[in-house]
């Protein structure tokens, strides 16, 4: 179930306080679970230091923790209540700023980046490498972090971080906010089109516009053997028997070239979906 999670998954799991389980402790506390006489039986293993300093300490767990640490009045940490206080002292300008810095710095942390450099302010979250996950879990910290009730589907409404933050804003201040409201872009109707650029990428080599002509013209068979760049095992990936599961039983079939080579900050992907 979990093969398929990447160091950076692994780094997030332990930094929340829930240390991983091998599937040999796994299944050994199920054993051990059938004969406990409690109703309710929870298989887990707790880092209770990592979990003092998470900054959303599931409610459940909060009684097996104590916080030292005193809490830090940064735009990642904002004491409860002072929020408004800080916000009301600032300038229109100033507050956006801080709000969208707000954001950008849990995304961040949410994606596992080392700095806020990769989440732009008006990229949507999506193409940061967003996913339903991972938007309840920024979520959860804005949450915690404004002390502010927002909703599961806060990332999708406000799919950038200054939107995210006018809606911050207007959350806080309520009519105090002054927030101007969306600019609707339109263009006339007349305006001319204009292709600017053509990409594509096909198996057989193609790896633009003149290859797939070139591939199309000459009637080139684009069907190739299994790629032995992707971690597969070829040798053992082949069987006569189509019911057969996790197996194929043909031996070819239409694969891009070098599919790990593109730009993924391009295309405003982040590190980890990359992987």
């Amino acid at each position: 179930m979990t093969g398929h999670l990447g160091v950076t998954d692994m780094r997030r799991i332990n930094a929340s306080g829930l240390a991983l389980l091998s599937s040999e402790e796994g299944m050994g506390l199920f054993d051990l679970a059938r004969f406990a006489e409690p109703a309710y039986v929870l298989a887990a293993k707790l880092d209770t230091a990592a979990l003092g300093r998470s900054e959303n300490i599931p409610p459940l767990l909060s009684g097996l923790v104590s916080r030292t640490a005193p809490v830090r009045n940064t735009a990642a940490t904002i004491e409860t209540g002072g929020l408004a206080r800080r916000l009301v002292s600032m300038t229109d300008e100033q507050r956006t700023t801080f709000l969208i810095d707000l954001v950008r710095t849990h995304a961040a942390a949410v994606l596992g980046l080392s700095g806020t450099s990769g989440v732009d302010a008006g990229r949507a979250f999506k193409e940061a490498g967003f996913d339903s996950l991972t938007a309840l879990e920024l979520r959860n910290r804005l949450t915690a972090a404004t002390d502010v009730r927002l909703p599961a589907t806060l990332v999708f409404d406000h799919p950038t971080p200054t939107s995210l933050a006018e809606r911050l804003l207007s959350e806080v201040l309520g009519e105090q906010a002054g927030t101007a409201g969306p600019v609707v872009a339109t263009a006339a109707s007349d305006e001319p089109i204009a292709i600017v650029a053509m990409s594509c990428r096909f198996p057989g080599g193609v790896a633009g516009p003149e290859d797939l002509w070139r591939l199309v013209d000459t009637g080139t068979d684009a069907m190739s053997g299994f790629p032995v760049d992707r971690g597969w095992d070829v040798e053992g990936l082949y069987d006569p028997d189509p019911d057969v599961a996790g197996k194929s039983y043909v031996v070819e079939g239409g694969f891009l070239d070098d599919v790990a080579g593109f730009d993924s900050a391009f295309f405003g992907i982040s590190p980890r979906e990359a992987i």
